[in-house]
């Protein structure tokens, strides 16, 4: 009888130490989910300070163009309000669109692609689009690993038992938009 009772408890204690291991283990990818996040959320918010700047630099040479401008100015503000990670990358791939219409109207003005600034700015925006880029793949990559420990067997019992959930990948969602944004003068 000691023996089972000895038995039952190593049992116990062996369940308990792998139920633990596993709820850290989810623990853990869900910080390194979060902050993959908050990477991307850090060149986004950076993305988004860049833009005002190329706007008025450009505003005074495209007089003409002032839908193109309000579309890029509007894009940046659904950005910067959307919330949850599919909104935020709706609102996302939206402003790359504006703004590779912008890069198309700049390209029609052989003063303003002269411009320092503005060629200044365009670079500055291609690095940040890299870093996005970069930052949006570390974060997929995470949750991609995450998910996975969520439903595979038997950490998908820990998972649902205390209450981790799926998270969405920051994806693109339109064939067009899969094409990086392209900054030529």
């Amino acid at each position: 009888m000691v023996v089972i009772l000895i038995v039952l408890l190593a049992l116990v204690v062996l369940l308990l130490g792998w139920f633990f291991f596993a709820y850290n283990s989810l623990v853990r990818l869900k910080i390194r989910v979060d902050n993959a996040w908050s990477q991307i959320d850090v060149q986004l918010k950076r993305r988004h300070d860049l833009i005002p700047n190329l706007v008025e630099s450009v505003k005074g040479y495209m007089a003409y163009e002032k839908d193109t401008l309000e579309r890029v100015i509007k894009a940046r503000t659904q950005a910067i309000d959307a919330s949850g990670i599919k909104d935020k990358a709706q609102a996302e791939n939206f402003l790359s669109q504006t703004l590779r219409s912008l890069f198309a109207v700049v390209e029609r003005y052989p003063d303003l692609k002269a411009n320092q600034n503005v060629l200044s700015l365009q670079e500055e925006l291609t690095s940040t689009e890299n870093k996005i880029s970069f930052a949006r793949q570390y974060y997929n990559d995470e949750v991609g690993r995450y998910n996975t420990l969520i439903e595979v067997v038997p950490t998908n019992i820990v998972a649902g038992a205390a209450g981790f959930a799926k998270r969405d990948f920051f994806e693109i969602e339109d064939k067009a938009q899969r094409e990086a944004p392209k900054v030529q003068l």
